[in-house]
């Protein structure tokens, strides 16, 4: 049984419990942060990058406190990495539907597939760190290939 403080991390981890959809989980935290990348799209590009950097931060210290919880490193029902991610890869771009579905297709893929260097920060860095700066990574390689689309 999780106490109060740990179902609060579980919950952010999991960004609402959208983690444990027994159907890929990583896809509907994806799909759930598109609210908070047209937020931080209309904030504005410095705004919106000083959110964006808050908001890694916090979730890296969620995701530590949620993996030793949860009990296993870097467990599927983590998803507010995804969250950031999807923050990195929209960030600075007009939030319209070719930049949010582009987005959000070449993120997924970027995660699942894990180009280098990705691959690598996810295997060699670890804890809450880790967790998140592969999909804020994943975000990057996004976002430069969407700003060269563009």
């Amino acid at each position: 049984m999780l106490t109060t403080p740990q179902t609060i991390f579980v919950f952010a981890a999991t960004w609402g419990w959208i983690g444990f959809s027994p159907l890929a989980p990583g896809t509907f935290g994806s799909l759930a942060a598109l609210p908070f990348c047209f937020f931080i799209s209309s904030a504005g590009f410095a705004p919106g990058l000083v959110t964006i950097v808050a908001f890694i931060i916090i979730a890296s210290w969620i995701c530590h406190k949620a993996e030793t919880i949860i009990g296993r490193k870097d467990p599927g029902q983590i998803v507010i990495d995804e969250v950031c991610g999807m923050m990195v890869a929209l960030w600075g771009l007009p939030f319209t539907p070719f930049f949010a579905v582009g987005g959000f297709a070449l993120f997924r893929l970027f995660d699942i597939i894990k180009p280098f260097p990705i691959r690598w920060f996810d295997r060699k860095i670890k804890g809450g760190v880790g967790i998140v700066l592969d999909d804020v990574i994943a975000g990057i390689f996004t976002n430069i290939l969407l700003r060269l689309f563009w």
